[in-house]
This record gives C-alpha cells, sequence and structure tokens, in this order.
C-alpha cells in the first residue's frame, strides 16, 4: 500500500475555514446534510493535485478566482494554508490572493526544508528537492511525495446520459488510467485484459453478482479512416451471442461496473475519492459496495462521500467524519465509539445518523 495521508490541516478553502489536524484512516466516510462541506472537501485534493503539478493558477481562473476559493472571499480571507503530514514527513503551503484574483505563494516547506522566496505563482517543490541534494548531499522524499499526490484519483460517476464519455467511442490509446467520469472505461477494460486477465476476471465476476443477467464486455477496437483506432462499450448477456451497446444498461448498472473498476484496479493510486456513489444502486449491489470500500481501503486509501444509511449499516462509527455547518463554516468531527456504545446495542451506524444522534444531518 502506498503512504497514505495521516493528517490534514486547512485553513480558508471555501467552506473551510479552518480545519486543524484531521486524522484521515485507510476508510473515511463523509456524511452530512446539503451543503455542510463534503463537496469543498473532496475539491481540495483536486485542487492540491493541480498545485504540486505546478497547474494552479490555472485551477484558480477555472474556479472563478481567488474570491470563490477563500472562506467568505477575499475581503473576510486573506490566505489560504494547509499542512499534510505523511509518516514522519509533512508538507506545508501558505497562499494569497492578488489584485487580480490569482493566488500566489507565500511560502512552501517539507520538513523544515523551505522554499527560496515569495510571491511566486506555482510550486517550487522541484527546485527545492534540488537544493536540499545540492547542498545536503541527502535524498529527500520529496518527488515521492509529488508522486503520492498526482496518483491520487477523484471520481464522479452521476453523468450516465448518452452522451456521457463512457457510452461513447473513445480512443484505443486512453488506457494507462481509469479518467475521473470513466470516460475511458472502454479502453481501460480492453487493455487489462491483455495485461492483468485475472484482475478482469474478478471483476467480470463482480459485477455479475449485481446484475445477474450480465456475461461479459464485447470490447473490439475499429480502425478508422485517419488509422486511429476506438472502441466501445459493447456487451453481451448470458446464453446470448447479441452484441448490447452501452446505452442499454440502466444508469445504476452502469455506475456500479464504475465503481467496481475503480475500486479493483490493478495499480491502484495512494487515495481514492469517491462522490456519491450509492445513486442509483439497488441496496445488494450498496452491500457488495461496502466490501468492495473495505477490501479496496486495504491498498489505498479510500475517502467516500455519502448520504446512504443502508451504506453507512456496513461501518463502523470510527470510519466516519461527519461534517456540519457551525457560524457559517464546515467543521470535521471524528466519533469515538464508546460514547456510543449504548446506542449501537441497540440500532445501526446509519440508523444513528438517520435518527440524528451522531450530528450531520439538516
Amino acid at each position: 500500500m502506498a503512504r497514505k495521508i495521516d493528517y490534514l490541516t486547512i485553513q480558508g478553502f471555501k467552506s473551510i475555514e479552518r480545519l486543524d489536524n484531521l486524522k484521515l484512516n485507510d476508510i473515511n466516510i463523509l456524511i452530512g446534510a446539503n451543503g455542510a462541506g463534503k463537496s469543498n472537501f473532496v475539491s481540495y485534493f483536486s485542487m492540491l493535485r493541480e498545485l504540486v503539478e505546478q497547474r494552479l493558477q490555472v485551477w484558480v481562473a477555472k474556479q472563478g478566482g481567488a474570491n470563490y476559493i477563500l472562506t467568505h472571499g477575499v475581503k473576510y480571507t486573506n490566505s489560504l494554508s494547509s499542512r499534510i503530514i505523511i509518516g514522519d514527513h509533512y508538507y506545508e503551503f501558505h497562499l494569497t490572493p492578488t489584485d487580480n484574483e490569482a493566488l500566489i505563494f507565500l511560502n512552501e516547506e517539507y520538513s523544515n526544508f523551505s522554499t527560496q522566496g515569495i510571491g511566486y505563482l506555482e510550486s517550487n517543490l522541484e527546485q527545492l528537492d534540488l537544493f536540499i541534494e545540492e547542498q545536503y548531499h541527502g535524498l529527500t522524499r520529496i518527488k515521492d511525495f509529488v508522486k503520492e499526490i498526482n496518483s491520487l484519483k477523484i471520481f464522479h460517476f452521476h453523468d450516465t446520459s448518452n452522451s456521457a464519455g463512457m457510452k461513447l467511442n473513445q480512443p484505443l490509446q486512453q488506457s494507462s488510467y481509469l479518467m475521473p467520469h470513466a470516460e475511458n472505461l472502454a479502453p481501460y477494460l480492453f487493455d487489462m485484459q491483455s495485461y492483468y486477465p485475472d484482475t478482469y476476471q474478478l471483476i467480470r465476476r463482480t459485477i455479475q453478482l449485481a446484475i445477474p443477467f450480465f456475461d461479459d464486455f464485447h470490447l473490439e477496437p475499429r480502425l478508422l479512416a485517419n488509422s486511429d483506432e476506438q472502441i466501445r462499450l459493447y456487451w453481451k448477456q448470458k446464453d446470448s451471442d447479441y452484441i448490447l451497446s452501452p446505452t442499454q444498461f440502466s444508469d445504476g448498472s452502469l455506475r456500479f461496473i464504475c465503481l467496481v473498476t475503480a475500486l479493483m484496479q490493478p495499480n491502484p493510486p495512494s487515495t481514492i475519492i469517491i462522490d456519491e456513489p450509492e445513486l442509483g444502486l439497488h441496496p445488494y449491489a450498496l452491500t457488495l459496495l461496502a466490501s468492495l470500500i473495505k477490501s479496496a481501503s486495504t491498498k489505498m486509501q479510500v475517502i467516500v462521500s455519502t448520504q446512504s444509511v443502508p451504506l453507512l449499516n456496513h461501518f463502523s462509527l470510527e470510519d466516519l467524519i461527519v461534517v456540519e455547518r457551525e457560524n457559517n463554516a464546515s467543521v470535521f468531527k471524528r466519533l469515538n465509539e464508546e460514547e456510543f456504545a449504548d446506542w449501537l446495542e441497540d440500532y445501526s451506524v446509519g440508523e444513528l445518523w438517520e435518527k440524528n444522534i451522531l450530528g450531520g444531518r439538516p
């Protein structure tokens, strides 16, 4: 298992005014009302990936500028900072807005080594790594940290319309990793058939547990006139040779296929984040999903945002992070199972959340 994030501090990011040293486990299930801040927590990881890959300014511009990123806007908040602790190492950064609503660095620090200068636009981690090697003749873990954060994957499988990428023809060569909306699902599975056949067959059998009539995918590349190859997510039912199109999957079935593929991928990322995976799933599929999350957590850190009571019933209180709004800011709380021992004798975790015993309800 790749190194996971152990503790996380965030200050001044969207509705997250102050989050100090939140403990992240192998499994982290975020629960809370609409608008509590779960999506902003997920958005933070999107920013972090772009930041370490030196694409911060593009990400800020797409968000609409610093005024839409800093808590309550630039008039109220004049900086955004964060600290990520992984094992014995940490990475910390401080950003401040400019007059044109960009965000620039005040400083970065990796395990007591700080970058030189202030006011730069993109991360200087690469230069800091070179400086440490040259000045102290020592190897750092900065390259590993950047690689781990870059491998972090955020998935949203909400769009299953006929225009969704997962239902369309896709370039065969887009198969190195599963994309955020599974828009390259067909080439990714095709590649897996060749290089990870055991994993592919395990994915196929797992899909059959929730979709009993499903037999297998029918993945055949097509050569176009310009010599490019494309592939589409065709499939077959059991006891039939008739080829079906991806539009003939139900929305819930297609989302479940995406979830199985993401959670069972053969080269897992350091951390996987899935937003509301329960959409459109049958109760039995939710049971399978919970098992998949638990199994995946032995290979990668899993963060899931959900509002599903049945899904929560498969996890312990220690897996949960309760998200609430207090004084117009998001608050994240870990729960102590011992404090709810009497309640747990009569109620499941999901029932306790539904009864608002745990918090995180409207």
